[in-house]
């Protein structure tokens, strides 16, 4: 928390923000904001509520008292991009995260279609968040910290932010199959981002995830022609008991895909239809 000299004291909230950019800060809290300006809550709210009509302030927790500072940069943007604030308000909400899954793919440098939503996962359900132009969607998942091994520091513009590790990332894909743009997008971003991985760290995670994302996983590897990667998973995994279907929402598409096309007997995948690298 910044801390102001009396005698300096900003006359008004359009001046502390001023301030604060000045020191490289983005993201303040209401409190705080009301300590330096020496004002009670409804005079912050009243001026703060005024920056917002003018596009210089936003926030994203409004009830929290949670507010990103708009450098005139990101006037038509509507805010600076959530990589600039997302870890000061994860550790504002108290709560572990990490960005995941397409967004962290393309953090990877594997982009083949624009990632429409800055997707965080964290271990409690929150509502997205609109940022301007930008949208922030929040996946669950319950024990962060079984995963820990695969979450990374990347640094930003403001500071850093914590960012799923490319075998993380790949499993993730699978296990949240509404946020990954479908199997053809999941299996280009396996050919992407696959000959990187380090198959003990994924074989090592794994543990967290439900054994069909990772029987999914080996099959993938194998269809992309990573055959070291896949060898090394499969011989770490634990044996597979259960059949699981690569695309689960073909199995309910009986009109669609009725039949089953191939059974992988390696990875014990059922395959209703090849995946196809996007382009």
């Amino acid at each position: 928390m910044m801390k102001y000299d009396p005698n300096t004291q900003p006359a008004t909230l359009a001046a502390y923000i001023k301030g604060l950019q000045a020191a490289g800060r983005l993201i303040f809290l209401r409190e705080e904001a009301q300590a330096a300006l020496g004002v009670g809550r409804g005079a912050f709210l009243d001026a703060a509520e005024k920056l917002q009509k003018r596009h210089q302030l936003f926030s994203p927790r409004p009830r929290h008292g949670f507010y990103v500072i708009i450098p005139p940069h990101y006037l038509n943007l509507g805010s600076p991009p959530p990589a600039s604030f997302i870890d000061d308000l994860m550790r504002h909400e108290k709560r572990p995260y990490y960005v995941g899954l397409l967004k962290a793919a393309e953090l990877h440098d594997s982009s083949h279609q624009a990632v429409m939503e800055f997707q965080v996962v964290t271990d409690k359900q929150m509502h997205e968040i609109r940022a301007g132009r930008s949208k922030i969607a929040f996946y669950f998942k319950r024990n962060i910290a079984a995963i820990a091994a695969g979450i990374e520091d990347r640094k930003t513009e403001t500071g850093k932010m914590k960012v799923s590790s490319i075998e993380l990332t790949l499993l993730d894909l699978l296990r949240y199959p509404q946020a990954s743009g479908g199997i053809d997008n999941v299996y280009t971003i396996f050919g992407d981002l696959g000959p990187r991985l380090d198959a003990g760290k994924m074989a090592s995670l794994s543990c967290a995830f439900e054994q069909s994302v990772v029987q999914r996983a080996g099959y993938l590897l194998d269809r992309a022609k990573l055959t070291e990667q896949a060898d090394k998973l499969h011989i770490l995994m634990e044996p597979r008991r259960q059949w699981a279907e690569l695309d689960p929402s073909l199995r309910s598409d009986a009109e669609s895909y009725p039949e089953i096309l191939a059974r992988d007997e390696r990875w014990r995948v059922v395959v209703r239809r090849l995946p196809e690298r996007d382009e």
